[in-house]
């Protein structure tokens, strides 16, 4: 049995990498276009199921492209975010009370300053975010401290879409803790205390910000759709166009080459015509030599004969 060729594999996985890398790290306006160039070369060299991936690739939200450029241009910030990430998410599965204060304010102080990089380097890109993709960027960071699925999937820099930290905030803090915050809030008669009116109207408030942010996310999707079938639209404008002038290319190629056919046609008949024209010239002329030479001959008998 033949031996595979891991190299192989392992150079062309590296090259679908670095197309992906590429085309998330490309503005959201030249997304698309991007994309089918790199589909084309994987398509070129042979790397159908390579171009079939990339083509499959979906544009990210401006708030996800900003969330990607914030993880490739600031590599150590991005490391040291994950981490915290990692020590709140085991603080919370602990119970550490401590730890959890500490590293609070150490969050808030981090996704702050973090989402104002992104959204200074989406500026400096030629990209300007408003009030509400800032939000889901602040969004997609909280879900990143809270979520490992959500860490890993920002770590990889190809998000094409905002995330949204769980209602909890943070796994494991959810219903341990909010019942030990129940129990601590409740009188003896078992009334809950005003925290916990507080607190439900805050659970309140954070879902309806999650809904708007879920329909400011909507609203962007179809921002982006609209974008994309509008490229589109313009691309099959330009197939048609072009299109149109091969097949006028092609036309005049026939034309030209009806018309080269008959040149062709109406030379070979003057070449059989002059051909035709040599050989009457050519024996006209063997003729006038053979006569000239029966002349010659009837001369010089004559002058013999003169001479007796």
């Amino acid at each position: 049995m033949p031996r595979k060729d891991v190299r192989g594999e392992q150079g062309a996985g590296d090259e679908l990498e670095a197309a992906l890398d590429e085309l998330y790290a490309s503005p959201p306006a030249g997304f698309v276009s991007r994309r089918e160039e790199l589909a084309l070369r994987a398509r070129t060299d042979g790397r159908a199921e390579d171009a079939r991936r990339v083509h499959a690739a979906r544009r990210p939200s401006l708030a996800a492209w900003a969330a990607n450029l914030l993880r490739r241009s600031r590599p150590q910030e991005s490391l040291r975010f994950l981490e915290l990430g990692e020590a709140l998410r085991e603080a919370y599965g602990a119970l550490d009370r401590t730890g959890i204060k500490e590293l609070s304010v150490r969050r808030r102080g981090v996704v702050a300053a973090l989402s104002a990089q992104a959204a200074q380097l989406a500026a400096e890109a030629g990209h300007r975010l408003s009030a509400s993709v800032r939000q889901e960027v602040e969004a997609t960071l909280q879900a990143v401290l809270a979520d490992p699925a959500a860490a890993e999937q920002w770590a990889a820099g190809r998000l094409e879409s905002a995330l949204t930290p769980p209602s909890d905030l943070l796994p494991g803090s959810g219903p341990p803790a909010e019942a030990a915050r129940t129990a601590a809030s409740r009188g003896a008669t078992g009334t809950p205390a005003k925290d916990e009116i507080g607190e439900r109207r805050r659970e309140r408030e954070r879902r309806l910000a999650r809904a708007r942010q879920a329909a400011e996310a909507a609203q962007e999707r179809l921002r982006e759709r609209r974008t994309e079938l509008t490229e589109a639209d313009t691309g099959l404008r330009r197939a048609g166009e072009g299109h149109e002038r091969a097949e006028e290319e092609v036309a005049a190629a026939e034309r030209h080459l009806h018309a080269v056919r008959e040149q062709l046609q109406l030379s070979r008949q003057e070449r059989r015509e002059a051909e035709e024209r040599r050989r009457t010239a050519a024996d006209a002329l063997a003729r006038a030599e053979r006569e000239a030479r029966e002349a010659a001959q009837e001369a010089e008998r004559a002058e013999r004969r003169t001479g007796r």
